[in-house]
């Protein structure tokens, strides 16, 4: 007969002396009301066994066991002639889980965070766990400002002991900010310091960049921002007294009330340097950003202590500490201040460990290191080492640390994290005229093979202007210090009568060249190339008379012996998202005494980005270009340069600026000219992604040279737009929207062009 129920045995865990479980040994475990759970898992979870005793304390163990599974929600122990009864009700399964009225968030990315909150289907329903769900799905929508969310659960019991969950989501309207309100401001108008917070009330954009919503998290970000405004201007006693933040009734209009007291504006008296100063007291003045009589400003002082601890870095004291103690004098409204210094244990690089290159070579990374194993630790090593990696282009993310080494006091790793990105790409280029429609070219190729490092382009273009199939390999490491080495293999042909803006001429190129290149320094490097091609020409029934002059002269078939020399620098401070720093080249072509051609072309471009704030950079691109002929030879008139198009003035078709002959088609010249200035700035609403850049430009440029027959189409030409670059997970996307400024009838435009590609 079956004696012992849970309610009893619960009653004699609580108290034992009201009642007493008969102790017994185990013959046998029956396990009854299991329909989904398997036998073999009661028994893994009860610690009871065959021939155990078992007595209040091991039954009270046993239920404890099997309700901390989660899969019952009663269990009953009973005993019946030596055999123990494990009666169990199992909680109902989730069948399906529906969501009825998200529009704010996809679905599929609720559900997905509803199962990090433990709530899928297929696992055991808890309801605890469904509240805890509907509560994060509902702070889910606070945080977009949706303040009048209502979600309301309900559970549908189903057959074979299975539940059905539906949430039913009424999203409200988003909560706007109607007004922010600054009190206590005296020196500084209240525009002036709404513009340094992001929230703001709803304008032109703010449906896109979500800024005219709430967020608590973004209010304290705010309220650092406006605490920097003052203490970068002498406002060392500026103190936000509180912040009120109030909803309106129907939940849709929020008010922002900040208190603040800006006190006085303090000037420096003096700088003093305290502690163990390793170096010359007047080189480390020459790092304090601040000086006798200047305003206060926290990012000078901020930017001091970092310099001074990066220089005592450079010196392998990666650990040094250096505080600025202020000493106030309110009275005066001056403030003292003393570096105090402690350069800490001079530390070396134990090991140098490199993570995140599944295809990338070790060695592709390691030999851009400037930061050795075993030699002492150096800040600028370690970031002149980042900057080289990341130049590679090859990795979306270089990231760089220095950990202790655990249990020695003189001894760091450098831990380099890089992000790879597909470095092999075929290349789809396109634009589209409205005299010529749509242009495609294309080509194929792959910056770093096999993880390598080297550089294969084979490029097949079947464009109706250009068909070029050519083939060229680049190692960057020819030799181990750092000598580049590689040769290309080219057959180009140019058919000029595709482009109405173009004279018309047919050249066939074959050829082929080698090139090395030598590093100078971090920065500079020269490249130095030597080739060997042969040219056909065939002339259209308009040739101009210059082009049919050359044919006299040279013949149809010439012989070149191309020479080419280049020097380039490179002080970007990043090659996937430049801010400042510039970038410069210089190339140099000409054609050998042993050829037929002989010629010179010289072509220098200058790239400088200045940062105007920490989202906005200014670059100016200027490049010129000069060519002419020597030992009594002209410029072969296919060496020309050209200008217009995505490259160089947008807005105006390709290659369709400058002299003209008398059919309005360009003859190019020998001298070029092109400029822009362009402000770069992340997508609004994007400000972290890295993938996506917007600029605004002004382009503009010519090419002058002999021939022309049409002066009142020459000249400098002008356009202004906007353009998107985007790293897209199917390639890069280049796109710009320009219209001309300065344009003529008689000019070719083109004012919608792009670019993409296709990785791999």
């Amino acid at each position: 007969m079956r004696v012992h129920h849970l309610a009893a045995l619960v009653l004699a865990c609580c108290t034992p002396a009201a009642w007493a479980l008969e102790s017994f040994v185990v013959k046998d475990i029956r396990v009854e009301g299991i329909q989904r759970t398997e036998a073999g898992t009661v028994f893994s979870y009860l610690p009871v066994k065959v021939g155990d005793t078992l007595d209040d304390e091991t039954a009270a163990a046993a239920i404890k066991a099997l309700y901390a599974t989660g899969f019952f929600k009663d269990v009953r122990l009973e005993a019946d002639n030596g055999v123990l009864l494990v009666v169990v009700e199992e909680r109902p399964a989730i069948a399906q889980i529906t969501i009825v009225g998200a529009k704010e968030f996809e679905k599929d990315k609720l559900k997905e965070g509803l199962k990090q909150a433990g709530l899928a289907e297929s696992r055991i329903f808890d309801r605890s766990l469904l509240e805890k769900a509907e509560q994060e799905l509902k702070q889910q929508y606070l945080s977009r400002g949706k303040y009048g969310v209502k979600i309301t659960t309900t559970t549908t019991p189903l057959d074979r002991n299975r539940v059905g969950i539906n949430f039913n989501v009424d999203e409200g309207r988003t909560a706007k900010i109607r007004r922010i309100n600054i009190v206590g401001n005296e020196n500084f108008k209240e525009k002036e310091l709404l513009d340094v917070m992001v929230l703001r009330t709803p304008g032109l954009l703010t449906w896109f960049t979500k800024e005219d919503q709430y967020s608590k998290q973004k209010l304290a970000a705010d309220l650092e921002s406006l605490r920097s405004f003052y203490l970068n201007r002498g406002y060392l006693e500026f103190n936000i007294e509180s912040t009120q933040v109030s909803i309106t009734a129907d939940m849709q209009d929020i008010y922002i009330t900040i208190n603040i007291v800006e006190g006085n504006q303090y000037t420096v008296s003096d700088i003093k340097l305290a502690g163990d100063l390793l170096l010359p007291e007047e080189e480390l003045r020459k790092l304090v950003k601040l000086a006798p009589g200047d305003v206060f400003a926290r990012e000078k002082l901020t930017e001091s202590v970092k310099l001074i601890t990066d220089r005592l870095g450079d010196d392998g004291y990666a650990f040094a500490n250096v505080n600025a103690s202020p000493h106030l004098d309110p009275e005066k409204r001056e403030v003292a201040f003393t570096f105090f210094i402690d350069p800490g244990r001079r530390v070396y690089v134990r090991r140098i460990n490199i993570t995140g290159n599944a295809r990338t070579r070790d060695e592709v990374i390691r030999r851009e290191m400037r930061q050795f194993e075993g030699g002492w630790y150096s800040t600028s090593k370690i970031n002149q080492s980042k900057l080289r990696i990341d130049r590679l282009n090859y990795f979306t993310a270089v990231n760089v640390e220095t950990p202790a080494v655990p249990d020695a006091t003189d001894q760091i790793d450098v831990h380099v994290e890089v992000k790879e990105k597909a470095t092999g790409a075929v290349m789809f280029g396109a634009g589209y005229s409205n005299m010529e429609g749509l242009i495609l070219s294309g080509s194929v190729a792959q910056d770093n093979i096999f993880g390598t490092g080297k550089f294969v382009n084979l490029m097949v273009n079947t464009g109706r202007v250009n068909k070029t199939y050519s083939l060229s390999y680049t190692d960057p490491y020819f030799t181990s210090d750092g000598i580049t080495g590689g040769f290309d293999i080219y057959k180009r042909v140019l058919n000029t009568s595709a482009l109405s803006s173009v004279s018309t001429f047919n050249t066939d190129t074959t050829g082929g060249g080698v090139r090395l290149g030598i590093p100078l320094n971090e920065n500079d490097s020269i490249m130095a190339g030597l080739g060997l091609e042969n040219t056909k020409l065939d002339l259209g029934p308009n040739s101009p008379q210059r082009n049919i002059d050359f044919v006299n002269e040279f013949g149809r078939s010439t012989i070149n012996i191309p020479a080419t020399l280049s020097w380039r620098r490179d002080g970007r401070d990043s090659a996937i998202w430049t801010t400042s720093g510039t970038t410069q080249r210089v190339f140099l072509e000409a054609g050998l005494p042993g050829g037929d051609l002989t010629y010179y072309k010289v072509d220098y471009q200058l790239k400088w980005y200045f940062p105007l704030t920490s989202l906005f950079t200014l670059m100016l691109n200027g490049e010129l270009g000069y060519g002419d002929g020597y030992n009594g030879k002209s410029l072969p008139f296919f060496k020309n340069f050209f200008a217009g198009g995505n490259t160089s003035v947008r807005g105006y078709n390709i290659s369709s600026l400058g002299p003209r002959d008398a059919n309005n088609r360009t003859l190019g010249g020998n001298k070029r000219v092109v400029g822009s200035i362009e402000i770069l700035f992340p997508m609004p609403g994007m400000k972290n992604d890295r993938s996506v850049r917007l600029s605004a430009f002004l382009d503009g440029g010519t090419v002058f040279g002999p021939g022309g027959t049409r002066p009142e189409l020459e000249g400098f030409r002008y356009s202004t737009g906007i353009a998107v670059t985007w790293i897209s997970p199917m390639g890069p996307l280049k796109v710009s929207v320009a219209q001309p400024i300065n344009n003529n009838p008689g000019d070719n435009l083109q004012r919608f062009q792009f670019q993409f590609g296709q990785q791999f």
